[in-house]
Parts: structure tokens; C-alpha cells; sequence
């Protein structure tokens, strides 16, 4: 099972529709390809694309050669270049990159992502049993991963959640705070009024104390 799956995640072949600007460093980095030098092949796809950056051939066969490196996370973000640069009416094309997008998500061990990948690669090309196949396998190797991985998937979701929830949790606290620093001036305030209500009754019956003692020695 091993034997076929691995052969099953051979790279689709290598479209390579280039200009004559870069048709010798792409045909030569297809020979290297083909006899196995990825790096050297790697090489000469990077001087096709010096030459034309907007070349889907050089850019697509680079991501090969990089996934046959090992390189797969590289590999993926050439793939997501590659396709950014066919025409709508690319299906065969976009099923192929699709399709090792999700070949590079797969080895990278995100299942869930490989998933809607080989299932883009069928919505191009529905006759693609190499995505077929690989879908059924991606599925299987999600369900059997451990439930802490498969939750792992959506910790990002999760993550923000709980700071959604801590941000509230913050806002409520502060709008308290408000409240208690509202109550607790009005309070002061109130004792204050109090105090002042306290020294001018003090101040008034003083004033009749002085007045009285004022008057009984004027009498005297």
C-alpha cells in the first residue's frame, strides 16, 4: 500500500509553456529533471525566471524540482505562484498544480488542507484518478490522526476565540470600573455636600452664639 501511495504522489507531468526567452534554461532544466538533478534543475528554472518572471513553465517546474528536494514547503508557495499565473480556461493546468499543492500539504502532514486541495484538482479535471486517490488517502490519514492533532487543526479558530472572549471579558471589566469610579465620585461628592452642609450649620450657630454674647454686653 506504501509502494503505491508514494507512486501515487508522483508530480504530475512537467507543462512547460514557455517563450523563446527562456526556452533554454527551462528545456535544460527539464533533462537535469528528468535524470534525477533537482538542484541543478533548480538552478537553470531560476534563470528562466530571471529572464521572464511571468513564466508559468518556469515557475510551475521549479516547484517540482523543489518538492523533489524535499523542499516542501518552497515547493508550495512556487505552486500557489504558478497557479496565480494561468487563464481561466487553464483546467488541465490548474487540476495539475492543485493537485501538488495538495501533494506538498500532504507530506507536510495537513491533511485537512490537502483535502480541499485534491478536491480543487477534481473540480478542474474530474477524470484526475492520481487526485482521486490521493483525496481517499488524505481522508483516511486525517481520520486516523490522534484527536489532539486533529483539534490542533482548528487552533487557530480556537485562539481567537478566547481572545474575543478575554476581550470582552475586558471590556465588561472596564465598563464595572467606570461604574464603581462613577459610584464611588458621586459618593465623595455627596460626602463633601454633607460636610459642607455640616460646617455651614456650625458656622450659623456660631454666628447666634456671638450675637447673643454680642447684644448681653452691649446691655451691660
Amino acid at each position: 500500500m506504501t509502494k503505491i501511495i508514494i507512486s501515487t504522489l508522483l508530480l504530475c507531468s512537467s507543462v512547460a509553456v514557455f517563450s523563446q526567452k527562456e526556452n533554454t534554461d527551462i528545456k535544460k532544466g527539464n533533462e537535469l529533471y528528468e535524470q534525477g538533478k533537482y538542484v541543478e534543475a533548480e538552478v537553470k528554472y531560476r534563470e528562466g525566471l530571471k529572464k521572464n518572471p511571468q513564466s508559468y513553465g518556469a515557475t510551475y517546474n521549479l516547484a517540482n524540482a523543489l518538492y523533489k528536494q524535499e523542499r516542501y514547503e518552497d515547493a508550495l508557495e512556487y505552486y500557489q505562484v504558478a497557479g496565480s499565473k494561468l487563464k481561466e480556461k487553464d483546467n488541465l493546468e490548474k487540476a495539475a498544480v492543485a493537485h501538488n499543492i495538495g501533494n506538498a500539504l500532504l507530506k507536510t502532514d495537513k491533511y485537512a488542507e490537502s483535502i480541499q486541495a485534491y478536491k480543487q484538482a477534481l473540480r478542474y479535471n474530474p477524470n484526475d484518478e492520481d487526485s482521486r486517490y490521493n483525496l481517499a488517502y488524505a481522508q483516511q490519514m486525517l481520520l486516523q490522526q490522534p484527536p489532539q492533532q486533529q483539534s490542533g487543526q482548528n487552533q487557530d479558530d480556537q485562539n481567537q476565540d478566547q481572545n474575543n472572549q478575554n476581550k470582552n471579558q475586558q471590556q465588561q471589566q472596564q465598563q464595572n470600573d467606570q461604574s464603581m469610579s462613577k459610584e464611588n465620585a458621586e459618593q465623595i461628592l455627596k460626602a463633601i455636600e454633607e460636610d459642607e452642609k455640616d460646617i455651614q450649620e456650625k458656622i450659623k450657630l456660631k454666628e447666634k452664639k456671638d450675637a447673643k454674647r454680642y447684644n448681653v454686653e452691649k446691655e451691660w
